[in-house]
This record gives structure tokens, sequence and C-alpha cells, in this order.
């Protein structure tokens, strides 16, 4: 909980590809499954989640999750994601750094002159199978294969300040609107942030109530998480860069784990990619995650597979000083 007088709060903190992870171990929550859990925590956490995401200790762009237990005893891990807004149901970035973390912390053991380590991770949207890499006695990368990732619907046009823009809902843990900024005279670069947060959140308010954004089983996983604005800056149709826009306009630094599966999903609807061929998706911070598919149902939904690596680049400790009239902090951009 938030530190009183004389406590403190440590965390561990890493990036994904320029999106930072606040991994944090807030005791006890209430729930028999993850998915549970992150209802309680939104009841119950919310004034930590602030503590740690915004200014002075955080920013706008910050991410985090805490560690719960995995669903029953088949897991290792569990994690309930938290940003700038609120809880989300899926962090593809945060799976990342959290097993590269649970490595590091020997949280998992690592089998001596093992190269490779499997790994099970809950996670609100579902269970998350897991390899990560090893080499010279460290975290190399992480690949996760994702819940079924679907499209809901393409071809939703979006009156936006940039013009009419088509939109297309798909489903990789979280529902996404991807749009195709290729035409639009803003490219997925740093000088244009402004532009892309404003985008996104147009793209995301209009599709709000959006029918393609209810989920079939369990309304706790529905409505439209965020924007993926996604261009192609070469030949290749496989190498895509974006920036999703999601929360209250929070910038995914990342290329968005679950984000890459909702996009496989659309390839796929497309004809642009088959089971096996290796996808790059490319975040605004030049990172890169690899995604491919390693199957198809019949109703065309995608299993997926994502890979990239994390780092640890902090180990923080936070305190509240009672006098501090900021309390739980602030948010600016």
């Amino acid at each position: 909980m938030i530190p009183g007088p004389g406590e403190t709060l440590t965390t561990a903190d890493y990036h994904a590809a320029g999106e930072p992870f606040r991994i944090v171990d807030a005791g006890p929550m209430e729930g028999a499954t993850v998915l549970d859990r992150r209802s309680w925590a939104e009841t119950h956490l919310d004034e930590l989640r602030r503590f740690l995401v915004n200014e002075p200790r955080g920013h706008a762009g910050m991410y985090g999750g805490f560690v719960v237990p995995p669903d029953d005893e088949r897991g290792d891990l569990g994690v309930v994601f938290f940003h700038n807004d609120g809880f989300s149901t899926a962090c593809g970035h945060g799976t990342i750094a959290l097993v590269t973390w649970a490595v590091d912390e020997g949280i998992v053991d690592v089998p001596s002159g093992s190269d490779r380590l499997e790994v099970v991770v809950d996670v609100p949207s579902g269970r998350l199978p897991i390899v990560a890499r090893i080499a010279d006695g460290r975290t190399a990368s992480v690949r996760f294969r994702n819940v079924s990732s679907y499209v809901s619907a393409t071809g939703i046009e979006v009156d936006t300040s940039f013009g009419l823009v088509e939109a297309e809902m798909s489903f990789g843990g979280a529902f996404y609107a991807s749009v195709a900024i290729d035409d639009l005279g803003v490219t997925v670069t740093s000088e244009n942030v402004g532009d892309l947060i404003a985008l996104g959140r147009e793209v995301k308010v209009a599709l709000a109530g959006h029918g393609s954004a209810v989920h079939p089983t369990d309304d706790r996983l529905s409505g439209c998480y965020g924007t993926i604005l996604h261009e192609t800056p070469g030949a290749d149709p496989l190498h895509q860069r974006n920036a999703t826009i999601f929360a209250d306009g929070q910038v995914d630094r990342s290329p968005c784990g679950s984000g890459t599966s909702a996009r496989l999903a659309l390839l796929h609807h497309h004809g642009s990619i088959g089971v096996g061929a290796a996808f790059h998706n490319e975040g605004i911070a030049g990172g890169v995650f690899v995604g491919h598919i390693e199957s198809v149902s019949d109703d065309g939904a995608v299993v997926t597979t994502i890979e990239g690596s994390a780092h640890r680049h902090a180990t923080s400790t936070f305190t509240l000083d009672p006098a501090d009239s900021l309390g739980l902090g602030f948010q600016l951009r």
C-alpha cells in the first residue's frame, strides 16, 4: 500500500523496447483469478496506482504491474497491469519485462546450463505460455503465446480533425482500433507525438461504445482500449511501424505486444501473412517485436507468438512525506 511516515516502497523498473514497466508487490489481493484480482484492484488499489504513475514519481507514460499469484498450480506468476488511467486487461511489453525480472530475481529457476526456460504467466485476459531464451546467464529475449486473437470489424469510418479515416477493430487480449496513416501526412516519429495523440484519442472516443469492441464471454474485457496508428516504412509489408495511443492519451513507446497480436489477426484476415511468417513491428522509440502466427482456427482467429527483450534500468525506493501537499501527485504532458 502507499507508504506511511517512515515507510518506503521499492519497485523494480524495466523497459521493453523503450516502454516502462514498474514491477511492484502490493501484497495479497482478493479474487480467484487474475481477472478477478484486477477487478478488486480497480476498487482498492487505485490510489496506489496513482502514487506510482503520477509525477513526481512517474509521468503520463508510466506503466506497471502488481505481481500476484497465478490462477492455479499450473501457472508460475500472475500480474495485474496498470497505467495512467486505470488497469488494463493485457500487456505484451509488461509480460516480457515481468518474465525477465522473474529470471533476474530467481523467482523462477533456470536449470544449470540451459539456454531456454518455459514459464506460465496468468494475465487478466488469460494464460500465456512463455519461453525465455537464456544467453550468458541473462534473459536475451522472451516469447509469449498470446490468447486467441481475432478481427471483429473492418471498414469503420471515423471522422477526425485529420480527415475521414478507416478503422479496423481486432482483439489481442484487448480491443484495438487500427488506422493506417501512410497517406495522412503524419508519421510515427517523435516530432509528431502531439498529432498522434490527438488522432488516437479521437478514434478511441468515437469507437468507445462500438459493438465490435464487445467481448463475447466476459464484459470486463470489452471496450476499445487503444488506437494503433500504423505505417509501412519500406517495401516490406511485414515490417510496420506504429504508435499505440491508449488509456488517457498515453503513448506506447514499444511496438505494443498485445497490439502486435491484434495487428497479426488483421494481416492474416487480409491475406498479407500466413502461418510461420515473421512480422517485424517497430515502435516509436525504435524497438522491434517479432510476431508469428502459430495456428488459425476455423473461424479465422489466430494464435500468435510475440518476442522481444527487456532491460532493468532502476531499482526505485519511494516514500510519501505526510506534509507534501501534492500527495499522490499530478500529471503534465
